[in-house]
């Protein structure tokens, strides 16, 4: 396949699974009537998320979490959707839970979680414990891989997933400022794949969930209240064609460094560096 929809969640989030589960499950009905394949979901979306809301683990309902991810998972299968979602997952006590993405298919099956690896300063004396490894899972013939809210600002993250052949990078955050949108649109033109936004109704006002292309342009934007858009990954769009079909191969190419290698010259022209 050429082509695949996906939608791209901005919900309004709360520290109750047993409120959240009810949004998740609304608006995955939402994006399969608009046609999407898969659905993607911020940071802590049906925990609620540590921090910003929840100030200790002890006021989570895990059985609750766990009731509405079965949920969750059912829908999916009725609706024959995936459904990429975030949520604190708990480990087996003292240890702190994983700040996680879900990953469900169409068949309502938990394939994969992605945990985490860089987490912020509060985050990993406080509340969390990390992951450490990528996730990679594949939808119709797309590559989709996962990162998470601060992991924005380690560029090698990205670039390991672009040598994991990712179509489009999962990325869920709650943001704290606007710059992280610029640092998103900066990743997807620089490793030449989507970059599915997804951030609450709450973080807004920072900038809204979207759907960045190849090329570091957002495709489709939510707007300022709770919602979903849907947006379609198309290896032949005619304005992609430079990023997808010349920029990525070409860089793949360039980073291996044969090419230059192959170039190299011996010059006194060269070599000598304190010369006009």
């Amino acid at each position: 396949m050429t082509t695949l929809r996906i939608a791209v969640a901005q919900p309004a989030m709360s520290a109750d699974a047993r409120e959240n589960g009810p949004t998740v499950r609304r608006m995955m009905r939402d994006a399969a009537d608009e046609g999407a394949r898969l659905v993607h979901f911020p940071e802590g979306m049906l925990s609620g998320y540590a921090v910003e809301q929840i100030e200790d683990w002890a006021e989570v309902d895990w059985a609750a979490v766990r009731a509405e991810l079965g949920q969750v998972a059912a829908l999916a299968e009725e609706l024959s959707l995936w459904v990429v979602l975030g949520s604190a997952h708990p480990l087996t006590p003292p240890n702190r839970p994983h700040n996680s993405l879900y990953v469900i298919t169409d068949t309502g099956v938990l394939i994969d979680r992605y945990d985490k690896r860089i987490c912020s300063h509060t985050e990993i004396t406080r509340f969390y414990s990390p992951g450490f490894e990528p996730v990679v899972f594949e939808v119709d013939g797309f590559r989709f891989g996962c990162a998470i809210c601060i992991e924005v600002n380690f560029p090698e993250l990205f670039s390991e997933y672009e040598r994991l052949g990712v179509d489009c990078l999962l990325f869920s955050a709650y943001p704290v400022d606007a710059v992280f949108e610029m640092k998103v649109r900066a990743h997807a033109a620089i490793n030449n794949y989507w970059v599915s936004l997804s951030v609450p109704a709450q973080t807004a006002h920072l900038f809204p969930s979207a759907l960045v292309g190849p090329d570091g342009q957002a495709l489709v934007r939510a707007g300022a209240e709770a919602g979903l858009v849907v947006g379609e990954l198309d290896r032949d769009a005619p304005e992609l064609e430079g990023a997808l079909r010349y920029a990525r191969p070409w860089r793949a190419v360039a980073r291996v460094g044969d090419i230059y290698e192959e170039r190299r010259v011996t010059d006194p022209r060269s070599e000598a560096r304190t010369e006009f």
